[in-house]
C-alpha cells in the first residue's frame, strides 16, 4: 500500500492499540475496523495526494479527508490526555465515547471516499502524469526541477522524514542517532510487536542518503544535513505539509494551521505560537531574551499536543513545571543548556520516547521522577571528562525499554 498521511495515522491507531490494549478492549474490534477503512483510503491518498497538487478537482477532496484525519488525530491526543489518573469507572466512560467518536470518524471517512474523484488511471500512469505537467512547464536541466521530480516519487514518510531533517539549525548538523529518534517520535514508523522502530528510521534515513537528499558531514563525524537544493525545494513545500521554519532572515509570523514549528536563529518569533504544534524546535544564537523565556512558558502551558519539544542553546537554568503537562511528549531535548536539574513534573511524562539533556549545566541531577518514565526508550547525557557531574537516581535499570545510555559519566547514584 502507497504510505500517505491516512496510513500515518493508521500507524498511530495501531500504536495506541498496543500500548494501550488493555483500557481500550472494550472497544479494540471499533479500532479495527477503522484502521481497515483506512486501508482503503491510504491507497488511494497515497496517488491522490500528489495529483491535487496540479488538479483542482481532486485537491479539495484530499483536504477534506486529510482535515478530518487531523481531527481525528487530536481526538486521540486528547483522549490519551483524559484517560491517565482516572478512576476506573470513569476510564470505561471515556473509552466508551472514544470507540462511539471512532464510529463517528470512520463513517465520516466512507463518507468522503463515497464522493471521491475517479482518477481513471493507476498509479504508475498518474505519476507520470505529475511528470509530464512539471516538464512541460519548467526545464527538467535545473537542479529545483531534478528535486521536484525526485521528491514527488517519495513515499509520504519520507517525505516527512525529509522535512523533519531540514528543521534543525544548519550549523549544528544532526547525527543519525539523532534523527532516528526525532523520526520515531514523530510517528514516521510502524510500530509492529517484536520489532524496532529505530531500525525502519535509520533504513529510512540512509534511503535519504542513497537518493542524495541528506549528505554526511565530512568534518563531524556520523553527523548529517540537507544539501541544496534539496533544502530550497523543502523550504517550498512547507506549508502545505504544516511546517513553519522561521530564521533570522525569513517571516516571523506563523501561520495557524502550523503543526511542527521549527525557530531558528530567532528568538522573538515564539510569540504568536498557537495551541496546535505536535512539534516545536527551538535553536538561539545567544540565548533567550527574558520577553521569549517567558513566551515559551505560555507555550508549553497551552500547547498540550506537543509530541517532540527540542530547545538548543537557549542557555535555561531550569525547565517551568508546565513541562510535566505535555503527556503526549515522546521526545524531550534540552541541549547546550544551563540546566542542572528537571521538574518533578516530569514524571508525567509517561509517553516520552527520549530525553536528552546533552552539555546541560555544570552539575546535573535527575530526580526520581526519571523512573516513572517506563516508555523511555533513550537518555543521552554528556559533560566534558572532568568537567561537571551527572548523577541517576538508583533503580535506572528499571526502565525495561531503555536502549541508549549515552555519553554519561555517573560520578555517584542517589538513592532513592
Amino acid at each position: 500500500m502507497a504510505v500517505s498521511f491516512a496510513t500515518l495515522f493508521q500507524w498511530r491507531l495501531n500504536s495506541v492499540l498496543l500500548r494501550e490494549n488493555e483500557i481500550l478492549l472494550g472497544v479494540k474490534d471499533q479500532i479495527l475496523s477503522h484502521v481497515s477503512k483506512l486501508d482503503e483510503a491510504g491507497s488511494f491518498l497515497g496517488v491522490a495526494g500528489d495529483v491535487g497538487r496540479i488538479r483542482g478537482c481532486y485537491k479539495t477532496w484530499v483536504c477534506e479527508i486529510r482535515g478530518t484525519l487531523r481531527e481525528a488525530d487530536d481526538y486521540v491526543d486528547d483522549f490519551i490526555m483524559k484517560v491517565y489518573g482516572q478512576t476506573e469507572q470513569d476510564q470505561k466512560e471515556s473509552t466508551a465515547e472514544f470507540g462511539s467518536e471512532i464510529d463517528n470518524i470512520k463513517s465520516r471517512v466512507s463518507e468522503i471516499m463515497n464522493r471521491r474523484p475517479q482518477l481513471g488511471a493507476s498509479p504508475s500512469p498518474v505519476l507520470e502524469d505529475i511528470q509530464q505537467f512539471i516538464t512541460s512547464k519548467f526545464d527538467e536541466r535545473t537542479p529545483l526541477v531534478s528535486c521536484m521530480l525526485s521528491y514527488i516519487n517519495l513515499p509520504y514518510d519520507l517525505k516527512l522524514s525529509l522535512l523533519f531533517c531540514c528543521a534543525f539549525r544548519r550549523v549544528y548538523q544532526k547525527t543519525k542517532g539523532d534523527l532516528v529518534r526525532v523520526l520515531v517520535a514523530a510517528g514516521l514508523t510502524q510500530e509492529k510487536s517484536g520489532e524496532l522502530m529505530e531500525d525502519t528510521a535509520q533504513e529510512n534515513i540512509e534511503r535519504l542518503v542513497d537518493l542524495g537528499m541528506l549528505e554526511e558531514e565530512v568534518s563531524i563525524r556520523d553527523s548529517f544535513s540537507v544539501p541544496s537544493p534539496y533544502y530550497e525545494f523543502s523550504l517550498s513545500v512547507m506549508k502545505a505539509e504544516d511546517f513553519f521554519i522561521s530564521t533570522a532572515n525569513s517571516d516571523s509570523i506563523i501561520h495557524p494551521t502550523a503543526r511542527h514549528v521549527s525557530i531558528l536563529e530567532a528568538a522573538n518569533t515564539i510569540t504568536g505560537m498557537n495551541s496546535l504544534p505536535h512539534s516545536l524546535f527551538v535553536s538561539a544564537k545567544d540565548g533567550l531574551s527574558k520577553a521569549s523565556s517567558d513566551c515559551l512558558r505560555n507555550v508549553l502551558h497551552n500547547a498540550k499536543l506537543l509530541r517532540l519539544l527540542e530547545l538548543e542553546n537557549t542557555e535555561l537554568k531550569n525547565l517551568p513545571d508546565e513541562v510535566g503537562q505535555l503527556v503526549n511528549l515522546r521526545y524531550l531535548g534540552v541541549t547546550f543548556s544551563e540546566l542542572t536539574e528537571l521538574p518533578e513534573s516530569i514524571s508525567n511524562l509517561w509517553n516520552l520516547q527520549t530525553l536528552d539533556i546533552f552539555f546541560s549545566g555544570f552539575e546535573v541531577e535527575l530526580s526520581n521522577g526519571v523512573l516513572n518514565l517506563t516508555q523511555l526508550r533513550h537518555l543521552k547525557m554528556c559533560r566534558p571528562m572532568n568537567d561537571g557531574e551527572v548523577r541517576v537516581p538508583q533503580g535506572i535499570s528499571r526502565l525495561r525499554n531503555l536502549q541508549t545510555l549515552a555519553y554519561m559519566q555517573v560520578v555517584a547514584l542517589r538513592r532513592s
